[in-house]
């Protein structure tokens, strides 16, 4: 279980695909350089990268760390955009009695979504963001998202869309503060809304 509050942007230093026999990308070995989140890793503890929640399966002790990513990882996030160099948001999972910054984020990616407008203004810049129609029905203004592992408020919603204000430190402290319109971003909607409406379509109340 993860807030959405990043700790630090890492950095990829390498991206290994796995292939099956006809030479098709299936799966992937990425290895992430974080000096924060690696301070107190052991095998086996969940990071959640850029929102996706990865598993560390090797620990070399020189502040990187490796995951492997699984094809259902690939097919539903941006993580196969990355590229040696490209910086991620890092997150290292709740420990109990740790202050809860954020909102309730599992580190399972809905979807991926697309900057489509970005305006600055004094000390914030307001950002507009695509998805995918059927995930925007658990979006709801000033409800909670992920994007690319940042805990965001919505400012608003429309069909396919929704805004975000990105304060001054979200800027300067997470890759959002660099993203350009046309990046591709990874969404994880309020898990409290979809089990609301799983509960009440059980019930009937929903159809």
């Amino acid at each position: 279980m993860f807030t959405g509050i990043v700790e630090e942007v890492g950095t990829v230093e390498a991206l290994e695909p796995g292939r099956d026999d006809a030479g098709a990308v299936v799966d992937a070995r990425l290895r992430v350089r974080g000096p924060l989140v690696t301070s107190d890793a052991h095998l086996g503890d969940s990071i959640a990268v850029s929102g996706v929640c990865l598993t560390v399966t090797e620990l070399p002790g020189d502040g990187t760390f490796v995951a492997d990513v699984m094809p259902e990882t690939l097919r539903r996030t941006a993580l196969g955009d990355v590229a040696p160099g490209s910086p991620v948001n890092l997150e290292r999972a709740l420990a109990v009695g740790g202050r809860y910054g954020g909102h309730v984020v599992q580190g399972h990616v809905d979807g991926v979504g697309r900057i489509v407008a970005r305006t600055p203004g004094p000390r914030w810049d307001d950002v507009e963001v695509a998805l995918e129609p059927e995930l925007a029905r658990y979006v709801a203004e000033k409800g909670s998202i992920t994007v690319s592992g940042v805990s965001l408020t919505v400012t608003h919603v429309s069909d396919d869309g929704f805004g975000v204000s990105l304060i001054p430190t979200t800027l300067e402290a997470t890759t959002l503060g660099t993203l350009g319109v046309g990046a591709r971003v990874n969404l994880e909607v309020d898990v409290l809304a979809k089990y609301t409406e799983r509960l009440l379509t059980n019930a009937g109340v929903l159809r």
